[in-house]
């Protein structure tokens, strides 16, 4: 047996016994045995298989049929068959999904008051499983049932085989999800480097997003043009956001660092140095302005990052860590957003991980 997505093809001997009184005989053989020149001279069920996109009978080196009547008119007719069949896949939960593929067969043209079909105790047999080219699934078991279809030209019985099928995660472990995974946290490493290093952040966050994307596209070669979306494709984007807003958080970060307003001064403030003075000391003009935005930063009263009012969430400066204003609020320190990432995007994704595999495997 060999497994597709959409189809499955199976190697089956079809065995059918019936009994036809025209064909009793009276001898002491008790079973006769024929080859494949007489099958054509009795009758023969009309036999279909109703979810076959095409089947062969194997002809090497002679018809792969075999033909035996009993004195009482037994018949048992078996036929060496390859299929294949269609196997409608729901891959909502894919890549652990599990399916049951049917091989349906009935009549063509006998309908239930003409002839109807039976299954023998044990009559469905699987071979050896060292012989199956199951590379994605794993055999769970096999079962059969009997219907009635009703069509405008009458009753037809209809007889069907389920193979219970589970995938196997292996390949898509290997392929895509410790990919993801550790694309995510490399994206983490960005919040350990000084936000001063615009290019390294910038490159490690453009890298990762790419990386994610190229995740994206692999995973769904594998897989037919659904609509809908499968497990795996709700991993890899929530992978895909976690890099992305790792890349908005440096973006954010490096935007309020830089359009923070220059404190202003109070109206007794220090004279200023300037760098062509010569009465500071000469360690002024070695510092060049340093020294001199130093002097400045120390005589100058620092302003809430929205203005004197202190409105906002969003702070900066000591002087708005504190009042009646900062009542039932949280206060976020903009400056500080990578020491809250390193705390937030670990144990965030670490907690979708856990909703997502126990959610899929065992609920």
């Amino acid at each position: 047996m060999k497994s597709g997505l959409q189809e499955y093809q199976i190697d089956i001997i079809f065995a059918q016994t019936w009994t036809d009184s025209r064909l009793r005989y009276n001898s002491t053989m008790k079973i006769l045995t024929l080859n494949s020149n007489m099958v054509g001279l009795i009758w023969l069920p009309d036999t279909i298989f109703r979810n076959s996109k095409n089947a062969d009978s194997h002809w090497i080196t002679t018809p792969n049929q075999l033909l035996r009547i009993w004195n009482d008119g037994k018949i048992l007719y078996t036929l060496r068959l390859t299929i294949n069949a269609e196997c409608q896949l729901q891959l909502h939960n894919f890549p652990m999904d599990e399916h049951s593929c049917p091989l349906i067969f009935s009549s063509y043209g006998y309908p239930r008051d003409e002839m109807i079909y039976k299954w023998r105790k044990n009559s469905v047999e699987a071979a050896d499983q060292k012989s199956w080219r199951l590379y994605q699934f794993d055999f769970m078991g096999l079962r059969n049932t009997t219907d009635v279809l009703k069509t405008t030209s009458g009753d037809y019985v209809v007889m069907t085989v389920y193979f219970d099928l589970s995938r196997r995660m292996g390949y898509f472990t290997i392929q895509t999800y410790i990919p993801c995974i550790l694309t995510v946290v490399l994206s983490w490493v960005s919040f350990w480097i000084k936000k001063d290093a615009t290019p390294a952040r910038t490159a490690l966050g453009i890298t990762t997003v790419l990386t994610m994307t190229t995740l994206s596209t692999v995973a769904r070669t594998s897989l037919p043009r659904v609509s809908y979306v499968t497990a795996m494709d709700l991993f890899v984007t929530v992978c895909f956001l976690f890099v992305f807003a790792a890349l908005m958080e440096y973006a954010t970060l490096n935007y309020y660092s830089y359009s923070v307003r220059r404190p202003t001064c109070n109206k007794t403030k220090r004279p200023n140095y300037s760098v062509l003075d010569v009465g500071p000391p000469p360690t002024v003009i070695a510092l060049n302005n340093s020294m001199y935005w130093q002097e400045f930063d120390d005589a100058c009263l620092y302003e809430c990052l929205d203005g004197k009012d202190c409105q906002s969430f969003f702070c900066c400066y000591e002087e708005c860590k504190g009042g009646a204003w900062r009542k039932g609020r949280v206060h976020i320190d903009i400056l500080e957003l990578d020491a809250y990432s390193r705390v937030f995007f670990p144990t965030s994704f670490l907690l979708f991980n856990v909703v997502y595999w126990v959610g899929y495997l065992y609920l």
